[in-house]
């Protein structure tokens, strides 16, 4: 995901060709008219709810029931206050612009209440593309966008910080923006054009965290600065939009390090500041909260809890402060978070006077998380939370708050029962699919952060939450017997064992007896062949280091090394005969294959794209030996003969991932789906053909940026298909 794909005509002129290798066009003609006509497809979201980073909640102040939310690799979203959900808004930017779907920052305009602005940029370092600003004049039903000739990061350390974007409050057609390393940046009609603020006094380091704020008190504006030393001036403020200085006698030191948040109480005209010793969500220990009477620059510490005590069991207390709200309805009424409080747990406190005395409301609440149960990590009950930087108090309704977690939304009306507020917000990184020809769940989906899960429904969250015995952080490895499909086997980060089976298709599972000690580190991913009666697991560290596979005959009871095996390959069993096992070598571009129940390996066709490791192999379905390569934008290969020749289709000239679905009324084979490209457009297809013509069955408003982890197709509906992302979940599609 580091680099949008090079152009058709690059990919082309660096095409590799070897022996055993064969170039023969899939049907008479030029690639170019692979394509059909886009059929007509209904697309909906696979409900998990929520699951990742909520890193901002803004209410508008001036319309009841209208607010927003954005993600830091998922996009915004905005509450459909009758349905009760939320709607996603960037689901049209594609797989070029997958650095896009993380929100930097988000505004609205106080006085025209249709408009709202995005800043899109995930990453601000050398390998991703430069930031953008949407507009919208109609609550982000379409956009007019301008690119930024800076970088944003909507996924990098500071993001629950902000809002960094702002309407002028003296100017609705006057914008601010403060970015990470190119100090504040300013537009004067309604975000299509930027320039430089000139006269700002923030210095930008290395640290990247420049303007961690802005926020509007009465006609001033403030601006927090993340790059502070705890001993320089880290909160600005300009009267007249052209000079800033820095706010006298600001709090200093070790716990007023970086600004995080600001809000402005306009009955007492006082500004709330949460501050903490780093921009989070990790490594805060030492936070505070201050607030500045504006009339007068007097500043009052009114931290509700310092961090630096010991819970009950002796842990050290530490974090820091997150977000801030104020009740727009009554004077003094604050709400602020904690942040990265693991030991005694994140919490929110509110005062009613100012900041003189304060309420935990962790210590009330009651949480309600049916819709979601997930949310338990395996454990009996829920965390309030944790990562909560996200905080919003309805500017009707003073009973009625949110605040976001690093996998959710939770929301009350009363103060005291809490339950998820997260329809329609989906934002899972999801690595792994299976869609299992018989049983009840026609998904497994294996997820970064949140394990793996067995819907037994599309249209509401697993009824049984995450799998557990063990649980898993993320999952590196989900197969499926193909015989015997009610054997599952999973593989994936976790602290109580790194492997597990399943005898009934996911709906249960208990841990391998044993495991390699490289498990615990290194989890890959992992294949059952056809009759279940062998495994094969793979090693891969986090940066990359690549160790040999093993081997369990005794389902996971013992292990022994596979000779010839190709260090970190990704394995795959043969659907049709048990003894065969393939690995495809992305190091050398070869391809590997046991007959021995994969005991050995011997390599087979070499000459192959080689030099990256999301080359992807994919057996057809009912077949021995019918074996798929995905070489992304080096195309899309097949052989018939379990791996010895290979033949490059020229019906598409990129192939990211590949599956094989239920076949269409009178066809030969299964339809095949894939995420690729025919001509210009990164999209989903469809063959039901054996690859011969394709057609795309995703449309422009629906491309979720880069969804080129995997797909899966479902062998009961024909023209089912199951899309992962990386950030709006697991998204299915099926004929009109």
């Amino acid at each position: 995901m580091r680099a949008s794909g090079p152009s058709r005509r690059a990919v082309l002129a660096g095409t590799a060709a070897a022996a055993a290798i064969t170039v023969v066009p899939s049907f008479p003609g030029a690639a170019a008219a692979a394509t059909s006509e886009t059929p007509s497809y209904r697309w909906r979201q696979v409900v998990i709810g929520g699951t990742g980073f909520v890193t901002g909640v803004l209410f508008h102040p001036s319309v009841r029931g209208l607010a927003y939310a954005r993600t830091d690799i998922g996009g915004a979203y905005r509450w459909d206050d009758r349905g009760a959900r939320w709607i996603p808004l960037n689901d049209d930017l594609g797989w070029d612009d997958w650095n896009l779907l993380g929100v930097e920052a988000m505004a609205v305009d106080p006085v025209h209440p249709d408009r709202v602005y995005l800043a899109l940029g995930t990453y601000a370092q050398s390998w991703a593309g430069n930031g953008a600003v949407l507009r919208s004049e109609n609550r982000g039903a379409t956009w007019a966008r301008t690119d930024l000739a800076v970088k944003l990061g909507g996924n990098e350390d500071g993001r629950g910080t902000g809002e960094r974007l702002l309407v002028d409050p003296r100017d609705s057609d006057t914008l601010w923006l403060g970015t990470r390393h190119d100090g504040l940046l300013k537009s004067t009609d309604r975000g299509a054009t930027w320039a430089d603020v000139t006269g700002f006094p923030g210095a930008p380091t290395s640290t990247g965290q420049g303007v961690t704020l802005l926020v509007a008190a009465g006609r001033t504006m403030y601006a927090g600065w993340g790059d502070s030393d705890g001993t320089t001036a880290n909160l600005y403020r300009t009267s007249d939009g052209t000079t800033w200085e820095a706010v006298p006698r600001q709090p200093s030191g070790t716990s007023a390090k970086v600004p995080i948040r600001a809000v402005y109480d306009c009955h007492t005209r006082e500004l709330y500041v949460t501050y903490a010793n780093a921009p989070g969500p990790n490594g805060q220990s030492d936070g505070s909260v201050h607030k500045l009477a504006t009339t007068s620059g007097t500043w009052t510490d009114v931290t509700p809890v310092k961090p630096g005590g010991t819970t009950s069991d002796g842990s050290a207390d530490t974090f820091g402060y997150g977000g801030v709200a104020v009740d727009a309805r009554r004077p003094g009424t604050v709400v602020v978070s904690t942040n990265n409080r693991w030991a005694a747990v994140d919490t929110l406190y509110r005062t009613t006077d100012g900041g003189r005395t304060w309420t935990s409301l962790k210590d009330s609440a009651v949480l309600d998380v049916s819709e979601t149960p997930y949310l338990t990590f395996g454990a009996d009950e829920p965390k309030f939370g944790w990562w909560i930087q996200a905080l919003a108090v309805d500017p009707y309704d003073s009973k009625h708050i949110v605040y976001g977690t690093g996998a959710t939304l939770y929301g009350t009306r009363d103060l005291k029962h809490w339950a998820p507020q997260i329809r329609g917000l989906e934002e899972t990184a999801v690595r792994l699919l299976i869609s299992p020809p018989t049983g009840q769940a026609h998904l497994l989906s294996g997820l970064g952060d949140v394990g793996v899960m067995y819907h037994e429904r599309l249209t509401a969250s697993p009824s049984r939450g995450m799998a557990s015995n063990p649980v898993f952080g993320s999952a590196t490895g989900l197969a499926q017997a193909a015989a015997r499909p009610s054997y599952v086997v999973r593989t994936g980060f976790g602290d109580h064992g790194n492997g597990a089976f399943s005898h009934d298709g996911g709906r249960s599972w208990a841990p391998f007896a044993a495991q390699p000690a490289l498990a615990k580190d290194a989890p890959g991913p992992i294949a059952t062949n056809s009759d279940g009666s062998v495994l094969l697991w793979t090693f891969v560290h986090w940066d990359g280091t690549k160790y040999p596979a093993q081997r369990s005959t005794d389902n996971g009871a013992t292990w022994s090394e596979v000779a010839g095996y190709p260090k970190g390959a990704t394995p795959l069993a043969d659907p049709a005969d048990p003894t065969r096992f393939y690995a495809y070598d992305t190091d050398t571009g070869t391809l590997f294959a046991s007959t021995d129940g994969g005991r050995t390996f011997t390599g087979r066709a070499s000459g192959l794209p080689s030099g990256d490791s999301q080359f992807q192999l994919a057996a057809a379905p009912g077949r021995s030996g019918d074996l798929w390569l995905s070489t992304k934008t080096n195309g899309l290969y097949r052989s018939t003969d379990g791996g010895a020749t290979f033949t490059k289709l020229t019906s598409c000239w990129a192939s990211h991932t590949l599956a094989f679905g239920k076949a269409a009324p009178g066809a030969d084979g299964p339809a095949i789906y894939m995420v690729g490209a025919t001509e210009t457009i990164t999209g989903v297809y469809r063959s039901d053909d054996g690859a011969k013509t394709w057609v795309r069955v995703n449309d422009d408003r629906h491309q979720w940026g880069w969804i080129g982890a995997t797909i899966a197709a479902d062998p009961r509906v024909y023209g089912r298909v199951y899309i992962a992302t990386n950030g709006r979940g697991i998204q299915y599609g099926e004929p009109v």
